[in-house]
């Protein structure tokens, strides 16, 4: 079984609610091990719109990456979850963020996520729940990448575990 870490995140409707029904319908998927604390972070690129929630899990998988991605984008789908503009207002969004110590690089999946290494919306949650995993192409632990960005106020501690 491959260790696999998500990242979750949701600004539309009980975004609470939504980032619980994807943890109940990744348990599906794969063992979920680990759940980060629950943070709210401004919008990127697109900034006409809610604050996300975001979190992190830590799960175990068997699963292939491809057919992991092809899961993770039905249950999406069967959460509610519809594609509008790029970086837009989404109901639920689950990334694969690392995946053990593979690196994929195809047409439809990029593993670890682009740009994981640079965004403290994904690197604060997932230092929760695997500060110690390794970025495979940075070769830096996820703590040692979040401590290295520079000192922000836009990503915020709102909930314990969920």
């Amino acid at each position: 079984m491959a260790i696999v870490y998500f990242g979750l995140g949701s600004n539309i409707g009980d975004r609470l609610a939504n980032l619980e029904a994807a943890m109940d319908a990744l348990a599906g998927i794969a063992r979920i091990e680990a759940r980060s604390r629950v943070y709210e972070t401004e919008p990127m690129h697109l900034a006409d719109q809610p604050n996300f929630l975001n979190m992190a899990v830590r799960a175990r998988t068997d699963l292939e990456p491809l057919a992991l991605l092809r899961a993770v984008k039905a249950l999406e789908e069967t959460l509610g979850r519809v594609e509008t503009v790029r970086w837009g207002p989404r109901l639920i969004d689950i990334d694969i963020l690392l995946y053990g110590d593979s690196v994929v690089d195809e047409d439809q999946l990029t593993i670890p996520h682009p740009r994981l290494a640079e965004r403290r919306f994904a690197l604060a949650p997932l230092a929760d729940v695997g500060a110690g995993a390794c970025h495979p192409l940075a070769r830096r632990t996820v703590a040692e990448l979040l401590a290295s960005l520079p000192p922000t106020e836009d990503v915020r501690v709102i909930a314990g575990h969920v």
